[in-house]
């Protein structure tokens, strides 16, 4: 995660004895994250009838994690790296506890808000700070593999298990307790950190670019705000101009401290190969459409097909599952044809599932239109993230690697809070527009109208990333190598997968 970091020289060559036991920690650890993401977004409609919530700040719940985890994944990994990695991943163990402990009793929407940043922050020191500890802990490369392989298998399984999770909590318990599920996991797991994990760190002198963290952090916040209060108070409000134009400010004075820091956050170096710049706006697109699908489906599912908090987050499963099987399906392909088909390809399958879901209506129905979106979709999505990250990673130099890693995962949460602020900006503002035309007794078809035109935007930008695939991504061919010998994109696709 850090582009200066080097690691000292062993002081034990020996294999910690209890490394098997710290992968059990650090799994747990990453089960929780995962966890959190999907159990919330069950939660959802609960939480806001709890707190008052208007339609126009519930994308907060979302858009504060995804904002502040996105924001700070990459100075959280350099923290980790020179303040120590076992000391990072165990502050944000307990931090994230906390964080959930205060979202979890909250009696403000603000308070929920505030929580749910902090979890992203806490999060954010964690996540890199655990996939660090993974490679210095386990030295031998077969060894590593299987880390890594437990490691993924944790996320893609956690998802699936915090729908069903999130469901059952939610229902028979209180929403309140997804988030306070974590705490007691969290302090719990941060505790055998301390016995079992092994501390390690970079050397060298320690260098953050804290301008750069709070220009790019403010600016995306205030983005964020003023697609929230265009909903409110309109496009043309004065109001509403001014926090975009803060927003448009604050982030080119970013770029220009990127230029002009010895040591910034963010490398421009990095976006200057045409691949991978695609790679990056693929998964910002991606990423709006995505976290913009999610939200708008648990509301179509609780609040117009009427299903419990239990069986909506079973009518998620397919969703993971198609993940899972569009992903390994693009793990054999990747090393054979390259990451433009599957990238081309994935995008666009993604976008005639979200094509589908603009067939939704108030007499829908799950199994004819909602079921074979999430399968076309879903498959779609796991072709691309495969090729995504793989793409981001071949030819990149080896100082840039976990900043080139990183950055796939930041832009998919950045681009899903920006995608999910003005998405439901949109939706809310469609479905006024609907009922004030129609007459109050068409709140229930204004409603899913609403969610048909966010989807609509969805589809638009999911066409995008097509476009820039095919325009920004060159046809590769998987290189010739001599006998036994791991491709480049072989080569990427586990260092990718691992990070």
């Amino acid at each position: 995660m850090s582009s200066t970091a080097t690691e000292p020289p062993s002081q034990d060559l020996a294999p910690d004895p209890r490394r098997w036991i710290a992968l059990v920690v650090i799994a747990v650890a990453q089960l929780i994250v995962v966890l959190d993401a999907s159990i919330v977004n069950i939660a959802l409609p609960s939480a806001q009838e709890a707190l008052g919530i208007s339609d126009a700040n519930r994308q907060w719940v979302v858009t504060a994690y995804a904002l502040a985890f996105g924001g700070l994944l990459l100075l959280g990994g350099r923290i980790a790296d020179f303040v120590g990695r076992k000391r990072a991943f165990v502050v944000g163990l307990v931090g994230f506890g906390v964080a959930s402990a205060i979202g979890g009793v909250a009696q403000t929407q603000v308070e929920l808000f505030g929580a749910r940043a902090l979890q992203g922050a806490f999060a954010a020191l964690m996540a890199p700070a655990a996939l660090s500890l993974i490679t210095v802990t386990f030295t031998e490369p077969k060894e590593r593999a299987k880390a890594f392989g437990v490691y993924g298998g944790i996320s893609g399984g956690g998802a699936a298990l915090g729908l069903i999770l999130g469901g059952v909590l939610t229902e028979y318990a209180s929403w309140r307790w997804t988030l306070l599920v974590n705490t007691p996991i969290a302090i719990a797991t941060a505790l055998a950190a301390v016995a079992v994990v092994r501390e390690s760190r970079a050397e060298g002198k320690a260098r953050y670019d804290l301008p750069g963290v709070v220009t790019s952090t403010a600016g995306l916040v205030a983005l964020v705000y003023g697609f929230t209060r265009a909903n409110e108070d309109g496009w043309s409000d004065a109001g509403t101009i001014g926090v975009l134009v803060a927003a448009v400010v604050l982030l080119v004075v970013f770029v220009v401290i990127e230029n002009r820091t010895s040591d910034p956050l963010l490398p421009t170096r990095v976006f200057t190969e045409r691949n991978r710049a695609g790679a990056f706006l693929v998964a910002l697109l991606t990423g709006m459409a995505l976290f913009g699908m999610f939200l708008f489906l648990v509301y179509y599912m609780q609040g117009t097909l009427g299903y419990s908090a239990v069986k909506s987050g079973l009518a998620f499963l397919p969703f993971s599952v198609g993940v899972v099987v569009g992903a390994g399906a693009a793990s054999g392909l990747l090393p054979r044809f390259g990451p433009r088909p599957l990238m081309v390809g994935g995008t666009a399958l993604a976008a005639v599932g979200m094509l589908l879901f603009m067939q939704i209506s108030v007499q829908g129905s799950y199994l004819t239109t909602v079921l074979p979106a999430q399968v076309v979709m879903s498959i779609g999505m796991g072709l691309a993230f495969v090729s995504l990250s793989s793409t981001a990673l071949v030819g990149v130099d080896e100082h840039d690697a976990g900043v080139a890693s990183a950055l796939v995962n930041t832009m998919q949460q950045v681009g899903g809070s920006l995608g999910t602020a003005l998405l439901n900006t949109i939706a809310a503002s469609a479905t006024v527009g609907y009922i004030a035309s129609h007459g109050p007794s068409s709140a229930a078809v204004g409603t899913v109208h609403g969610y048909t035109v966010a989807f609509g935007w969805g589809l638009g930008a999911l066409l995008l990333a097509v476009a820039l695939a095919l325009v920004l991504v060159t046809k590769q061919e998987a290189p010739a190598t001599p006998d036994g010998e791991e491709t480049p994109f072989e080569r990427a696709e586990e260092l990718s997968a691992a990070v």
